[in-house]
This record gives C-alpha cells, structure tokens and sequence, in this order.
C-alpha cells in the first residue's frame, strides 16, 4: 500500500520542480524528500524521476501518480473528518484558502478579533499559493473563501461559480541592505541598482514572471545571487547585506533592522487581492470574515485602492 505521507511529498515535488522546494514547503530536509521518493518508487514499481547530477525531472508516470493521488487524498481527508464527528461541532464552518504572505500578516490578528470569537463557526485553513488555490476550485474542491492575488497584467481566470470581491492592493516594494547606503537618496532611479545582487522567487511562482520583465525591462537585468519563495528567509538575507529584492507590501510588516524600502519609480507593481466566495459559503461567517479582513486591513494603513503608505 502506498504512503500517503510520500503521495503529499510526490504533489509537492511534481509542483515545484525539485525535491528542495517542496522540502522548504513541506518543513523536511531534501534528503527527507529524496527518500520518501525512492521508497514510493520502491513501492510502486516504477520509476518516478529522472535523476541528473544538478537536477530531477517528474517521469509521465509520476505526473500520472500525482493527479490520482489528488483524489485520493482528498477522499483519505473526508475520511479523517469524518472519523472526527463524534465531537460536537459548531453551527457553521468556513473553509478559507488564503497564501502565505497575507495569512502571516492577517490571520493572527483575525483569529484574536472579539467579533470572530463571538461568531458560533470554525474556520478551517489551507495555505496556499494563488494557482494552486485556482486549481483547486475547478477540480471541484469545496471551499468557501479563496483570496488570491494577480501581479501586473498576468490576471489569474477563476471559475464562473464564484463571486470576486475585490479587498485592495499591495503594493510591491524594492528591499535593500541598509549598508548599501542608499535611503537617504529619496527617490532611487533604477540605474542606482544596476549590476548589484537580487534575491528573487524560483521561476514559476505566481509573481516571478511579471518582477522578472518589470526589472529586465527597465534595464536592471537582474544578477540572480539567490532564490527563494519564503518571504521571512528573503528578508533575513537582505538584512544581512547579501541582495536586494522586490516583495509585497502585507509581506514586510514592520521593516527589521538593516532593511530598507526604496521608491524607485520605474519600479512600479502592485498586487491586487481578491476574496473568491462559493454560491454555497455560509452567509453569516463569510460577510463576518471579510468585514473583519477589510477592518484589519484599514488598521494597518490599507484602503480599497491604495495599498500601506509608509511616507
């Protein structure tokens, strides 16, 4: 019988491309990754991967594998949950899709809020990236608020069943070392960063096409001295001097110490963030959840078109 610990790993792995990035996203070293691969390899009978020195390349079976297990693990899910109701349960239960970035910025503050604590509801959670999210709709999974984002003209296309609510923007901010010495320029033009080092996402994220043009297109023609899709990491790396990068406005929070965010002009992005809710979403808990968001949101310097003004 097949793991399906490894089957989670194998989605993973299929998605991002490498056992690394779905080690950073599932919280296991790469060697965890790499062995659960060859032990599902084992069982099943087949090969999953084509392996090089640098790199490994999903086999058409393992792509084959991953879409089933899709279904699988979903019914392996409804089970567990099912297995569980012999508790009592609460009157109404929300199911939120939200990424990463905004979930760190927001769902602390929700989940303390007085009003969300006083609503008789459960709100179930899957952190995600926008695409998958999107995907996960038109597979027919049963979720009642999905909040994604687009960047630039790469719009994303949601199915037809939901209702778009548009929540604001978030801006994208150019981040540099401080010893850099370049906060005290006020507006930057891009020519000051040409030739330094960037930090930017791994090629396929939901925003890394649209930074990538953006930056090429106004001559910055980015040298790569690091990838990396998690925001905190990115940051940790900037304070210490190494790169600069391009990150969403909610990801930053309070700017740490050795950080700067730069107005650089040319430079000009911003993520539009949507709330996608299901004809079925209880009405209640939903109208609450997204009152609550736009409050937070408004707390911390947001407004439906602008994003955080930070002066």
């Amino acid at each position: 019988m097949l793991n399906p610990i490894h089957l989670r790993t194998l989605l993973e792995v299929v998605r991002l491309g490498s056992f690394a990035s779905a080690a950073n996203r599932l919280g296991y070293t790469a060697s965890a990754v790499s062995q659960q691969m060859a032990a599902l390899e084992n069982d099943a009978g087949i090969r999953l991967f084509e392996r090089t020195a640098r790199s490994i390349r999903p086999t058409e079976a393992a792509v084959v594998m991953a879409e089933g297990a899709t279904t699988v693990l979903a019914d392996i899910d409804r089970l567990l949950e099912a297995a569980g109701s012999a508790a009592e349960r609460p009157q109404a239960e929300l199911r939120v899709s939200v990424y990463p970035s905004l979930a760190r910025m927001f769902l602390p503050r929700l989940l303390r809020s007085p009003q969300w604590l006083a609503v008789d509801a459960a709100l179930r959670l899957s952190i995600r990236d926008p695409s998958p999210a999107i995907q996960a709709l038109r597979r027919g999974e049963e979720t009642d608020v999905t909040l994604v984002y687009w960047v630039g003209d790469a719009a994303l296309t949601w199915p037809r069943s939901v209702t778009p609510v548009r929540l604001g923007a978030d801006p994208m901010r150019v981040v540099v070392p401080t010893s850099w010495r370049l906060h005290g320029l006020g507006a930057v033009a891009a020519d000051e960063l040409v030739g330094r080092p960037w930090i930017l996402h791994h090629p396929g994220s939901s925003d890394a096409a649209v930074i990538d043009a953006v930056l090429d297109e106004h001559g910055l023609r980015p040298r790569v001295v690091a990838r990396s899709d998690d925001f905190a990491v990115t940051l940790d790396i900037v304070a210490a001097g190494y790169a600069a990068t391009v990150m969403p406005e909610v990801a930053l929070g309070e700017v740490p110490a050795g950080v700067e965010v730069l107005e650089v002009p040319e430079v000009q992005l911003s993520r539009e963030v949507y709330a996608l809710v299901s004809p079925t979403a209880p009405a209640r808990p939903t109208d609450l959840f997204l009152r609550i968001l736009r409050d937070i949101s408004d707390d911390l310097g947001y407004g439906a078109g602008a994003g955080i003004n930070r002066g």
